[in-house]
């Protein structure tokens, strides 16, 4: 995670975009990290006899990301959708 300066510390829009533009970079970053696991448990199912797309996973991964999302303070739903995107 990059350092990061407390919105509240920020003390004009520059700032505040700063700050922004190296979360948006780290998030990216974590982005391309998850698709490489999934790239990788692509080439790992056919192996294992597992289908592309297990649905009940994907429920579980969604029904994780809300409670994680609710647990934080973002709105479950928005979270919910990012993710069946993501998926």
């Amino acid at each position: 995670m990059p350092s990061l300066i407390p919105p509240q510390s920020c003390g004009s829009m520059q700032d505040l975009r700063v700050e922004i533009d190296k979360l948006d970079q780290h998030l990216i970053e974590l982005l391309v990290t998850r698709s490489g696991y999934i790239d990788r448990a692509a080439e790992l199912k056919p192996g294992e006899a597992l289908p592309a797309r297990i649905p009940a996973r994907v429920e579980e991964v969604v029904q994780n990301i809300r409670a994680r999302a609710q647990a934080t303070g973002m709105d479950p739903d928005l979270a919910e959708r990012l993710w069946r995107i993501l998926i």
